[in-house]
């Protein structure tokens, strides 16, 4: 485990050994297992249109001349979630109710990708908190942001804030900055013990005992996982109840 690593960023000491969750494909399961992979994406790839836009955006100098960042599109990212129990997140990133929600903390999914990058872990490694904010607090943040000397830190931190529309998703980005040659792909893949990584599987809950029970022994026989596989019970019905009146 890299003890070197120091980007925690919007999080206290406190908040490391946290859980962290994903929801993802079956599919996705199987690849993570048998390529002993975690990816990570180009912000561009996701759905909100606000999604980096700072560093997407011009920057004025005291003399008046604007500039672009040049290396905006060298970053990749990874979303999850503090939320235990999310009808939404099923809904949103298991919608053919074949998803899996993979369990983590925060330390071990920063130290699996810190370890890989040595002495260069903390200028190319990140995790954080995402922070919501109104739009003038964003446009607020927008112009401080990268003040003073230029730091792959700053630009990280760029990443870690959304409107409060976003704020029941409860986000915690994993970051890495690619500052070699610019990499053309959009995804940013790195090895990965899977059993080191996942502490859990939980099955998606909109599935019937029959259908969870089988998707299990897929895990079992398709993966290697060696740590507890379960349903989630969000949708479960409660317990029968007797209620006194009078």
């Amino acid at each position: 485990m890299n003890n070197q690593f120091e980007n925690f960023l919007n999080l206290s000491d406190i908040d490391l050994d946290r859980p962290i969750y994903r929801v993802i494909s079956f599919e996705r399961l199987l690849e993570i297992f048998e390529n002993n992979t975690n990816t990570l994406v180009k912000p561009g790839k996701w759905d909100d249109p606000f999604e980096n836009f700072i560093l997407k955006s011009k920057f004025q100098f005291d003399d008046g001349s604007l500039v672009n960042i040049e290396f905006s599109d060298q970053y990749y990212a990874q979303c999850w979630t503090l939320h235990k129990a999310s009808d939404a997140m099923w809904r949103i990133y298991s919608s053919t109710s074949q998803g899996v929600r993979i369990k983590t903390t925060i330390r071990k999914l920063a130290f699996s990708l810190a370890d890989g990058e040595n002495e260069c872990c903390n200028s190319r490694c990140f995790i954080g908190r995402v922070e919501y904010l109104s739009n003038p607090n964003l446009m607020k943040f927008a112009n401080n942001a990268l003040r003073g000397l230029p730091t792959s830190q700053k630009f990280a931190n760029t990443l870690l804030v959304k409107r409060p529309a976003f704020k029941h998703e409860r986000e915690v980005r994993l970051i890495y900055f690619d500052s070699g040659e610019k990499n053309k792909s959009d995804v940013y893949a790195y090895k990965i013990d899977p059993n080191d990584l996942i502490d859990q599987i939980m099955i998606d809950p909109r599935l019937s005992v029959t259908e969870y029970k089988e998707l299990k022994e897929r895990i079992k026989h398709e993966t290697s996982f060696k740590g507890e596989i379960r349903r989630s019970l969000i949708y479960a019905p409660p317990n029968e109840m007797v209620f006194i009146f009078g």
